[in-house]
């Protein structure tokens, strides 16, 4: 069962919405909220960037539920949501969106930023990087 603050999770391929995420962590007590998104960049190091295609294993979804209640346990907040792209994505587009509501700003920092560091450890979602010479390079893969 998963833990009460965790309001939304998912693996979407469609476009992710910030405003829809955010709409999950209506928390009248709830002095903060903390929004990370993660966008595709035009780089990686030293090479032009020209897209990705992000896959996910198919256990993906409970990893990621999993991730989400350990941190809203961890981290005592209010409201936790967090959503992850796949498929084929553009330079600017959102790959990640994470958000947490809790009784006050440090605590929901401290949360968002546990829960995008463990979600990019734990979570099977690999990333195939196309760069503008024509390499390409997996990341995160097993």
């Amino acid at each position: 069962m998963s833990h009460p603050a965790v309001r939304h999770v998912a693996i979407s391929d469609t476009p992710l919405s910030v405003e829809e995420v955010l709409g999950h962590l209506d928390d009248e007590a709830s002095g903060g909220v903390v929004t990370f998104i993660g966008r595709v960049r035009d780089h990686d190091r030293d090479q032009g960037v020209t897209g990705l295609e992000y896959s996910a294993h198919p256990s993906a979804l409970q990893a990621l539920q999993r991730v989400c209640d350990q941190v809203a346990e961890e981290y005592d907040a209010r409201a936790v949501a967090a959503v992850h792209r796949v498929g084929e994505l553009a330079v600017g587009d959102l790959a990640v969106v994470v958000a947490t509501a809790a009784g006050h700003r440090g605590s929901a920092f401290d949360a968002s930023r546990a829960l995008i560091d463990t979600l990019k450890a734990e979570v099977p979602i690999w990333k195939h990087q196309r760069f503008a010479d024509g390499s390409d390079e997996w990341v995160g893969s097993p």
